[in-house]
């Protein structure tokens, strides 16, 4: 893990990074639905997914696989001190993430563009997560706000 994070000079274009994996829990699940009131049978009922739906476990929302994917690219310290802002982008839920996978993120420098302030500049990423099979689960075109040199 880097202990300081890329300042914008430092990015490339095509420049690649990956992340640990992290298994997602039925306790992950769970936790998140409650808290953030994702209250459909899907998320909350195993009887029902056994009855009615595609799933053969507890399927995990994509803002959770999302948000633990932002976790862990936070976790390798690419951002530690640089990011300044989380801009937004474009996600796409390609396959599902059930209880018991495992992710991880690889990280694509896609873009980036200065500001007309000179303290900072925008950074493009492309996001693949994959799970333990290697499939797509998620993509994700991010723009963050990243510190230039001092």
């Amino acid at each position: 893990m880097r202990q300081q994070g890329l300042t914008f000079e430092e990015h490339t274009v095509g420049q690649k990074f990956a992340t640990l994996g992290r298994t997602v829990s039925e306790t992950d699940i769970v936790t998140f639905v409650n808290l953030c009131g994702f209250s459909e049978p899907l998320f909350t009922d195993m009887e029902y997914v056994a009855r009615e739906s595609v799933f053969k476990g507890r399927p995990a929302p994509g803002a959770l696989t999302f948000a633990l994917s932002e976790g862990l690219i936070i976790q390798t310290g690419l951002i530690h001190g640089t990011g300044m802002a989380y801009l937004g982008g474009e996600i796409r839920i390609v396959a599902p993430v059930l209880a018991g996978d495992t992710i991880r993120v690889e990280v694509e420098v896609a873009d980036k563009r200065e500001t007309r302030k000179p303290d900072r500049g925008i950074v493009t990423y492309q996001h693949r997560v994959v799970n333990q099979r290697g499939e797509t689960v998620l993509e994700a075109r991010v723009q963050r706000m990243i510190r230039r040199k001092a």
